[in-house]
Parts: structure tokens; C-alpha cells; sequence
């Protein structure tokens, strides 16, 4: 399998073609993964929010094997308000960033209390006040939860993959979902994001994409162009550096 010749290079694409570009990925992907949703083990809006606040810069298995344990101690969002921080903190070690998350999911529990009579609301807006919960977060738990398509997840793998495919060049999370937004049909937004987070842990993982195994491979610019496909950096041999000798100065004395 290579790439064919009659894929355009980055940025030269139209709007038409991308579209219809990512409409065949869209559809490639559904066939691959007709029904999939979050890998975070969760039966509440509750449980599911702990785990994606837990998530960031961790895998899904470290939390899930985290959050039984966690979630027995503090079932509730009351519970988890009235915790000894430093309990908590030690509750989620593995996760890593244990410091900030417990300090977001006592925030973000404190809140839930507060303001909302400890239920997790079901809105973009009320979600991302709740402390240490932005877009991303809020994505999972109204997709995930609620059935609600308000955005499109943007996580490392999504970014990743959006980037390598050619549907945006951006890097920023929220940039990234804009483009994402614009290019998928708002009822696929949730299971969209859902498919690319698998296919990227699959099969286009950062350091060993499987090129060779690739049904996008076709609609890819990026295809055998990275991680081990990519080619190695010609090295530049170093001119030796310039002396520059200095005039004599008349008479020849020293």
C-alpha cells in the first residue's frame, strides 16, 4: 500500500474536496467502529466526570483501575467535598498530577453542592464553571452521558489523528474542535470523536503508526510520512569555522 499520487499536499485542498475527503473518513470509520463510546468505567453524570477530571495526561486503564476504590470512599459529590485532601490526594496517586486533580475534583465537587444540590448539570455552560472542567471535559460527560452533541472531544489522540489527516492544522484543542465542528454533521460529533480516539490507539498511534494497515491510508497526507515511516533528517556537515588573521602592522616589530 502507498500513497496515491493524486492526493494533494497539505493546503492545497479545497473546502469541497476536504469535505468530501472527510465524509469518506467519517464512513470508514463508522464501518470500523459502528458502536463505541468512552473506555472510562462509569454508571453516573458523577462517576463519568471523576474519571475524565482524572484522565488528563493518564490512560483509561490506570483510572479505571483507580476510581472503584475512589468512588466506594466518595460516592457522592457531598462526600467528595467533605474529604481530607490529603486522602484524596493519595487515593489517585497513580494517575499521576495527583496534586491539581484532587484539588479540581474537590473544587469541582464543592460546586456541584453549591450550586447545583450536588447533581451534575447538563449543560456546556453550566459544566465548564465547575473548577478544573473545560470543553473537553464537558464534551465526555454531556456525549457520554447525556447524549447531548454540544462539541466534538478533543483529546491527544483526536488532535493527533485531525492534524495527521489533514482536517486542521491547528494545535489548539478548541481551534482543533471548530474545524472538527466544521466538517462533521452535528449528530456525529460524540461518536466521531469516540472513533478517532480509538483508531488512534489501534492503529495511528504517535510513535508506531500502522501505515501498512491503514484503511485511511489512501485519504491520508500524512500516510508513511510519520512516526516510523518518517525519514530521517539528512545531516549537515559543519563548515569549519572562518579565521580571519589579523593585518600586520607596518614595520614588522612585534
Amino acid at each position: 500500500m502507498s500513497l496515491p499520487e493524486r492526493l494533494p499536499p497539505r493546503g492545497r485542498e479545497s473546502k469541497t474536496a476536504r469535505a468530501g475527503r472527510s465524509a469518506e473518513i467519517r464512513r470508514r470509520l463508522a464501518a470500523r467502529y459502528p458502536d463505541v463510546s468512552t473506555a472510562l468505567t462509569h454508571g453516573s453524570a458523577w462517576e463519568l466526570l471523576v474519571a475524565t477530571i482524572l484522565s488528563a495526561q493518564s490512560t483509561d486503564e490506570t483510572v479505571n483501575k483507580v476510581t472503584p476504590g475512589l468512588l466506594a470512599r466518595y460516592p457522592t459529590p457531598a462526600d467528595m467535598a467533605a474529604a481530607d485532601p490529603a486522602e484524596l490526594e493519595r487515593a489517585i496517586v497513580p494517575t499521576g498530577f495527583f496534586r491539581n486533580k484532587a484539588r479540581s475534583l474537590q473544587g469541582a465537587a464543592r460546586h456541584l453542592v453549591s450550586h447545583h444540590g450536588g447533581e451534575v448539570p447538563d449543560s456546556m455552560e453550566a459544566l465548564v464553571q465547575l473548577p478544573g472542567v473545560g470543553r473537553k471535559t464537558a464534551n465526555v460527560v454531556l456525549g457520554s452521558f447525556f447524549g447531548r452533541n454540544d462539541g466534538v472531544v478533543v483529546d491527544t489522540h483526536v488532535g493527533r489523528l485531525s492534524r495527521r489527516l489533514g482536517l486542521t492544522r491547528n494545535h489548539d484543542p478548541e481551534k482543533v474542535e471548530v474545524d472538527l465542528m466544521g466538517l462533521v454533521p452535528a449528530e456525529e460529533w460524540t461518536i466521531f470523536s469516540h472513533r478517532l480516539i480509538w483508531f488512534g490507539r489501534e492503529v495511528c498511534s504517535a510513535k508506531d503508526p500502522r501505515c501498512d494497515a491503514c484503511e485511511l491510508a489512501e485519504l491520508c497526507p500524512s500516510a508513511f510520512r510519520v512516526g516510523r515511516w518518517a525519514k530521517p533528517a539528512r545531516a549537515t556537515a559543519r563548515r569549519p569555522a572562518r579565521t580571519t588573521r589579523r593585518p600586520e602592522r607596518p614595520g614588522g616589530g612585534a
